[in-house]
């Protein structure tokens, strides 16, 4: 049997890793013997993405939930976003999506949740998983039944939702690109954003157009160049799964996907006074936005699984995190990108009736303060780094305000912020930093890579 490592392939929101490396097909086989006694559910829905690996991948968790009893529905190719909602719709008992989302070619991986679309973590059932995998499971009872669901069925239904919850009329008169990226939003793209100039559209699990993660920005050169050329209003790109959606505004400029979360907020049904989630990283110019629109802004910890937890408990509008990953109550507390997208897309369309640009739209936000992005510094001791910024903090910076431990560390100034925290999925540690203006960023900057890396001056 092979042997791999697959501890490394248990992360703190799904699994995820390198196929051959973090796990293998046994591996799969055997999450699926542990998943239902784990979690107690019997009804399972499994899709999947479009990576290489991918049906076998899911052969083998499918043989190992029916061996365990579970009664398994296979909705197939699709978004992970269509897997929670057919999960919570139908009432499922827990679902799996095959997916490693913007990961490269070589990963995959299985993000699992309970009933109701609610997700299951490191913190509360992945690590009984873990354990279970990790001693000899009992034998295999009698296969119990697997079933095919209609594939194009389930699609028609998931695109009437998104066109209810957002008419195609609000789309009207904008000119825009969509770019699947090869990924899973190929299947939706044409039905859902009428009008729009389609790259990508063929899923392809080795992703040659690009990466799937439009965080990278070379995946989004051929989106941005398109705009430019053909002078368009906007273009809209998706990553493997679907999960998440970024913009590139008329200039062909990357918009940072926090300074949307107010135009999430537009778009959205809500009352007075509604919660928006944001994630630790978010611009002060798309909190101090919110609260002009009247949301009460709440932070929250990187991360679906902890973004969704939120979102119930507090009863939230809509969410949103740097990542491009925006949540709305009515998709079951759940992120849509197709959803986000489409709402996004309904805003700068109602600005250009207006006169106003995509650039000119999001200006009151994104032209407050001066911001760094999320940047990434692989280092041995993450632990020793952060104790440095730390006491950085006391003798190198303004006088500090506030800060919070809720991921990480968020330093609050009246300058200004940074907020360092280890990833949960990659071996960095993960900075963003905002200021009043371009030259005190740059200061910040100076001295919070210098204490990272452990440099002198």
């Amino acid at each position: 049997m092979q042997t791999v490592n697959e501890s490394a392939f248990f992360k703190a929101y799904d699994m995820r890793g390198t196929f051959g490396v973090d796990f293998t097909l046994d591996t799969a086989y055997r999450v699926g013997r542990a998943l239902p006694a784990t979690l107690g559910a019997r009804r399972w829905l499994v899709g999947r993405d479009c990576r290489e690996t991918g049906a076998d991948v899911r052969d083998a968790l499918v043989k190992g939930l029916a061996e365990s009893g579970a009664d398994v529905t296979d909705i197939g190719l699709c978004t992970t976003p269509m897997v929670y909602f057919f999960t919570a719709e139908d009432g499922y008992d827990a679902s799996v999506m095959v997916t490693a989302s913007h990961n490269p070619p070589g990963d995959n991986g299985l993000k699992v949740s309970r009933r109701g679309a609610v997700p299951v973590g490191f913190a509360d059932g992945l690590d009984r998983v873990l354990d279970a995998i990790s001693r000899p499971l009992p034998p295999p009872g009698a296969a119990s039944g697997i079933s095919e669901a209609d594939g194009r069925e389930c699609l028609e239904r998931y695109a009437a939702w998104q066109r209810k919850a957002t008419p195609d009329s609000a789309l009207e008169e904008l000119r825009y690109a969509v770019d699947c990226s090869n990924g899973m939003a190929s299947l939706l793209a044409h039905d859902l954003f009428p009008g729009a100039e389609i790259l990508n559209d063929t899923p392809d699990g080795r992703f040659p157009a690009h990466s799937p993660n439009p965080l990278k920005e070379e995946a989004r050169a051929q989106l941005a160049a398109l705009v430019r050329e053909k002078e368009l209003d906007c273009g809209v790109i998706f990553d493997g799964d679907a999960d998440r959606a970024m913009f590139i505004d008329e200039h062909g400029g990357f918009v940072q996907p926090d300074y949307l979360i107010p135009a999430v907020f537009a778009a959205t049904p809500h009352g007075p006074g509604a919660t928006v989630l944001h994630d630790v990283r978010t611009s002060r110019g798309a909190i101090e936005a919110l609260r002009e629109a009247g949301a009460s802004p709440r932070m929250v910890p990187v991360g679906h699984v902890f973004a969704k937890r939120e979102m119930r408990e507090c009863g939230a509008a809509c969410g949103g995190e740097l990542a491009g990953h925006y949540y709305f109550k009515e998709f079951h507390d759940c992120d849509s990108g197709i959803l986000a997208a489409r709402r996004i897309l309904s805003e700068v369309a109602a600005a250009k009736r207006k006169g106003l640009t995509f650039s000119r739209m999001i200006a009151p936000v994104a032209g407050r303060y001066a911001n760094s992005g999320e940047l990434n510094f692989r280092v041995d001791d993450k632990t020793a780094a952060v104790a440095r910024v730390m006491a950085a903090v006391a003798s190198r910076f303004p006088h500090e305000l506030s800060h919070s431990r809720l991921d990480g560390i968020r330093y609050e100034f009246a300058e200004g912020w940074f907020n360092i925290r280890a990833s949960n999925t990659e071996p960095y540690l993960r900075l963003v930093a905002e200021c009043d203006t371009p030259q005190r960023l740059a200061e910040w900057l100076h001295i919070l890579r210098s204490e990272i890396i452990g440099h002198e001056d």
